[in-house]
């Protein structure tokens, strides 16, 4: 166990004193015995998931619809120079 607490700590480039690896050892244990039973169940029927919600397309349709007259959009622009809106300077 002390030499996969020992490459654990060289891959995460933590310097661990002899206490905080006996500390560690536990943890790493219990860590361990959890992955050990995960791959105990037989998963061979399951679809595998990447996502743990479905995630739907909730965009809308795109329909072709009358549009705007340019003398339309520009009624009310308060910023407008001949036949477009004006924007402020970008500098």
């Amino acid at each position: 166990m002390e030499e996969r607490i020992d490459k654990v700590s060289r891959i995460a480039r933590l310097e661990l004193t002899a206490e905080e690896k006996k500390r560690f050892e536990k943890d790493l244990d219990d860590i361990l015995k959890s992955f050990r039973k995960l791959s105990a169940i037989n998963t061979d029927r399951i679809k595998p998931t990447f996502q743990p919600v479905e995630v739907k397309n909730i965009t809308r349709k795109d329909i072709i619809e009358e549009s705007l007259s340019q003398k339309e959009s520009l009624a009310n622009a308060k910023n407008r120079e001949d036949n477009y809106f004006r924007g402020p300077k970008a500098i």
